[in-house]
This record gives structure tokens, sequence and C-alpha cells, in this order.
């Protein structure tokens, strides 16, 4: 059997969100690799070292143009291909844009739907595509892929398919990170702790969210909320590089009389986020939606106890290993950052088993089934 994937969102430097999940299941399909199933995986630009070596059954197909890539570049390579008898068996899109013309069947991801339930937050033009190509997408895709329960029933509704035709796969975390971090700095753990604060100017306890700075992840309502903590003698710390709409967000401190208690980190390789996540007295995230938050398992996985939003897929993740709170409410975000910090051994407890329920090998095993299923049934 061949499996074509869209590896483009794998191909990229900084990987947060939909570009995470599509490398770690490019991993998994690589370390995991049954015979007799071969790879072809397509790039607009030539594959970054970090990513699976060529193999005979694991190749990369650099095609073009890379402007509108998915609807001429890698359709006319598709059906180049199937005319001299090589085109894959199906073909995986990790993410929204499945190729809009293909010889043969496709299967896509969608992580969330928040475009659809906060429009206003989003640019004209992403709103657009993102409205218009995942609609024709999701139209000829053979089976959609999704990462919560609360994003497979928001596709249903939306989009109007059938139950069967979308199917939960539960992403992971990346253990690698954790587990280098244990191995760095286990013969000298505050020592490890210093260098982080070290190298992010961290002084004191703080407490940590992380994510992409957009309006979605309600950092404004968060920034407020710390700023009524009292007693305060924290840090906000706030990870994540500029998404859109983040020029308010960088305002909020000093508008709650909080600009010298709140520190922008913006984007952080992954091999320190293990170091903030253990450093930090809890970790908050309260997003108005999320297709999954991995950030919170990352977090449950490095001992920090979590606050997260009661809504959209969250407390799927979190179970009952954190304090859920209202994202609308300020005072029950404050609530709950106390409530986190008077139960931060229990949290922690309950969390390190919480994260350990999902799992990219999972993930990516229950992906490449589906795959498996849409070949065939196809004959």
């Amino acid at each position: 059997m061949l499996i074509g994937i869209d590896g483009n969102e794998a191909n990229i430097t900084k990987r947060v969100g939909v570009g995470r999940y599509a490398f770690e299941l490019l991993q998994q399909f690589y370390t995991y690799h049954l015979s007799p199933i071969t790879y072809h995986v397509y790039l607009k630009d030539k594959p970054l070292p970090d990513l699976p070596k060529e193999t005979d059954w694991w190749q990369y197909k650099v095609v073009g143009p890379k402007k509108f890539w998915t609807q001429i570049g890698l359709p006319v390579a598709l059906i180049k291909e199937r005319l001299l008898g090589k085109s894959p068996d199906v073909f995986f899109t990790p993410s929204h844009y499945a190729p809009r013309f293909s010889p043969c069947p496709r299967v896509i991801s969608i992580m969330d739907l928040s475009y659809l339930h906060f429009p206003g937050m989003f640019r004209k033009q992403d709103l657009y595509q993102l409205k218009n190509w995942t609609a024709y997408s999701v139209k000829k895709a053979k089976k959609i892929l999704t990462i919560s329960k609360a994003s497979r029933d928001d596709i249903i509704k939306y989009y109007q398919v059938p139950e069967e035709k979308v199917v939960v796969t539960y992403p992971g975390i990346d253990r690698v990170s954790s587990i280098k971090y244990k191995q760095s700095f286990s013969s000298n753990k505050v020592s490890s702790m210093e260098n982080i604060r070290k190298k992010y100017g961290i002084e004191g306890d703080y407490i940590l969210s992380v994510g992409t700075l957009q309006p979605r992840k309600n950092y404004i309502r968060l920034i407020e909320a710390f700023s009524t903590l009292t007693p305060n003698p924290y840090t906000l710390v706030i990870v994540g590089k500029p998404g859109w709409l983040f020029e308010e967000i960088y305002q909020a401190p000093k508008k709650f009389g909080v600009e010298k208690k709140v520190k922008f980190l913006n984007y952080v390789p992954d091999e320190d986020l293990p170091g903030l996540y253990k450093g930090a007295i809890c970790f908050v995230l309260v997003s108005l939606y999320e297709g999954f938050g991995i950030p919170v398992l990352e977090a449950m996985a490095n001992s920090c106890p979590v606050v997260a939003s009661n809504v959209s897929s969250l407390p799927e993740v979190v179970g009952k290993a954190g304090i859920l709170v209202d994202p609308h409410n300020i005072e029950d975000i404050a609530r709950g950052i106390k409530e986190a910090l008077t139960r931060r051994n229990e949290l922690v407890k309950k969390g390190l088993h919480q994260y350990r329920q999902f799992s990219w090998e999972k993930c990516a095993k229950e992906t490449l089934e589906v795959l498996k299923n849409v070949v065939f049934r196809k004959h």
C-alpha cells in the first residue's frame, strides 16, 4: 500500500499546533513502519534535516509551483503519477486543505472550527481561505480525522456530514523533550532551574501560559484576572509567538497595572519548555475554544498543576486532574488559580496519571488504521 502525505505543515522550523501534529505523525509512521506500506511525502521545499531520512519505503516528492500548491501543484503531480501507474492508494493531509483534485481517495485532519465560532478574531483573508478551502476538503474527503469529541461534534453539526465519516484520534505530547530534560538536569536540579530562569530573565515564583498570541487564547482576561490576585508575589509568564490581532494582548499588562509583572517570551524551543513547566507554580490555559490543548498535557507531564477553561475540548483533556473555570469570568479565573496553588500536590499527582492516557504512538496507529480502511473499502 502506497500512502501519500502532505508534509508541508511538518516541514517548518517553529512547529506549534498543526505543525507539531503533522511532525509527530510523520515521526511515528517512520519509527513504527510496517511492511509492505510505502510512504511518499509531498513538499513545496526540500525536507528539513530533522524529518525522517529517505529509505526505499519512505520518499520525499518536492513539487511545484508553490503558489496555490494544493489547488494546482499537488493535484497535477498526483495526476501525472496516476498516468504512470505510481499514484498513492490514499492521500492524507494532516490539515484542513486536501488537494482540490485527486485521482486517489483523500483523508484530512481538522483540529478545530474556531474560525466558525469566532470569525471576528481572524483576518478576512485567512477567514475566507479557512471557510472555503475547508468546505471543499470536507466534501471531497473519504474520512475526516479530528483531535477531540468536541471538535467531532462541531464538524458533524456545521458541515452536515455522517457521524461515521469523522474519527477522533487524540494527540499526545512531545515526551522526548520531557525525557531529555530529566536526563540533562537530573544530576543538578537546582542548577537546571537556575539556567532556565537566567536564560529567560525570570525571577521568583511564576504562573505559566503557553499558546499563540491571538484573541481566542483569551490572554486579556487572564492578565486581568492575574491583576486581581491578592497577595500577588508572582510573575505571569506567557510563551507564544504573535499570531494575529495580538496588539491588545501586549497592551493589557499596562492597562491592568501589572506591566512589570507580566513577561512575554515569544516562541520558545521545545527543549526549553519542560524546564519552564517544571519551574512554574501552576499552568493556566483559559482559551475560549481549543481543538485539544496539548500544553495542558505538557504541563501535567512536567508536574505542573493545571487551570483550564470549562469549554470545548479542554474538559476532555483535563478530566479530574485540573481546575476548570469559566473563561468569560474574571473572578472565576482568579479563583481557579488560587485553588490550584492550594491543591498543588494533589493536582500534580493526578496530572501525572492523566497525561499518560494520551500518546502520539496511539494517535499514529489509529490514523494508519483509518487510512488502511479507506484503501480496503475502495476495492
